[in-house]
């Protein structure tokens, strides 16, 4: 695939503060300077695992399974702004982080923050492109905890990534309930059936 069709340039002059929507790891481990964060939501899309990773939480030979934002629906997450200065260097870095593969489309969306204006924002996120290998598409919950069991990559075990994130999701104060399903079959070593 062509890099190229995978970035849409932040819009908006780089005299701007970035807002960056985050919606798995990224709200545990920003792993860039950020001015504020809000919890916020996202409409049109939804967090789903929904990648086969290759890299951070698995390899090509043992797959992992990580979040994306996937078509449809709604997603709780955080909006964190990075100052203005901070911009190009904190775009940089997300795109080393998250396009390794480039199995995400680097996009602008419009989030509704949940602070005390209810402002609408700008965000750069990242969304799972649907034409790409590493694209899972929607398996049973015994699939999920099978790549989840089997995936370690450079970032770790893929177990602790799903635990992490419902964490970080009840910290918020709410529940993402597919993924806490996922994260109670974890908890249990059963092995599963499909």
């Amino acid at each position: 695939m062509n890099a190229q069709r995978q970035f849409e340039p932040p819009s908006g002059p780089s005299d701007d503060d970035l807002w960056v929507f985050a919606y798995g790891s990224l709200m545990w481990r920003p792993g860039f300077d950020f001015a504020e964060q809000v919890p916020a939501r996202l409409i049109g899309e939804h967090r789903a695992l929904c990648v086969y990773s290759f890299d951070h939480r698995g390899t090509p030979e043992k797959p992992g399974l990580v979040l994306g934002l996937d078509r449809g629906g709604a997603c709780r997450g955080i909006a964190f702004r990075v100052a203005a200065s901070r911009r190009e260097a904190t775009i940089a870095y997300l795109r080393g982080r998250e396009q390794t593969t480039h199995v995400y489309r680097e996009v602008m969306r419009s989030v509704w923050l949940a602070d005390d204006a209810r402002r609408r924002v700008s965000a750069l996120a990242y969304v799972v492109d649907r034409g790409h290998v590493q694209y899972a598409g929607r398996l049973t919950p015994a699939e999920q905890v099978r790549y989840v069991r089997q995936g370690h990559g450079r970032s770790g075990n893929n177990r602790d990534y799903v635990q992490s994130t419902v964490k970080s999701i009840e910290a918020q104060g709410f529940r993402d309930a597919k993924l806490h399903q996922l994260a109670e079959l974890l908890r249990d070593d059963t092995p599963m059936r499909d």
